[in-house]
């Protein structure tokens, strides 16, 4: 069953989109950083979309294959004038696209697989509109310090990253003591590439 929030209002010095945005989302993360970016929005939620894609892809179109079947899923469910936003964040390590973890002993072990080490995020966008659809996706490298047993079972029993893809977020906890650098743009680990999209929408603004 669709779902559809009331409208976040707008708090940008900027010209507002002559159009409607949608946020095809059920994550809090997204939700944050679009309304960091000012525009007013509402958000629409469909569950049970398919998720999954083909092996051997680069990350990149990875990511890009499963924002493109979420957009498929909510075309349906666009009324003129709308931009829908739909978009997936995937953790990518020695070749494996890590998801979001069933359980907690699954989470364990992406961490262990991640700490230490230099990984990628890759956030894929795309924007359906009146004059068609394009896609985008944003690639950060992010780099874990070491993680001793003790800090990732702590970091997993309290903060539950079942959610997450790579079972990790950046903004929480973990964030703060396990994290040594990134190369890239931060939010698009939270989950949006806001700066990008930011960019993309500026054409609709008149």
């Amino acid at each position: 069953m669709k779902q559809q929030n009331p409208p976040h209002t707008s708090t940008s010095p900027v010209k507002e989109p002559t159009v409607s945005l949608v946020l095809c989302s059920q994550s809090p993360r997204r939700r944050e950083l679009l309304q960091a970016l000012g525009f007013p929005f509402t958000v629409r939620t469909l569950a049970g979309i398919d998720e999954s894609y083909t092996p051997g892809l680069s990350h990149q179109a990875t990511a890009l294959m499963i924002a493109s079947k979420k957009a498929a899923a909510y075309a349906a469910t666009r009324q003129s004038g709308e931009i829908l936003i739909t978009a997936d964040t995937i953790v990518c390590i020695d070749g494996k696209v890590l998801g979001k973890p069933a359980d907690e002993a699954e989470a364990c072990a992406m961490l262990h697989l991640l700490q230490g080490r230099v990984h990628e995020v890759v956030t894929a966008v795309c924007l359906i509109a009146d004059s068609g659809t394009e896609q985008f996706a944003v690639t950060t490298e992010v780099e874990f310090a070491p993680l001793s047993d003790g800090i990732i079972r702590h970091y997993v029993r309290t903060f539950r990253p079942l959610d997450k893809a790579g079972a990790y977020g950046i903004q929480e906890w973990i964030g703060h003591v396990g994290i040594r650098r990134i190369n890239g743009n931060y939010d698009n680990v939270v989950g949006l590439p806001v700066q990008e999209l930011s960019e993309r929408l500026c054409k609709y603004i008149k």
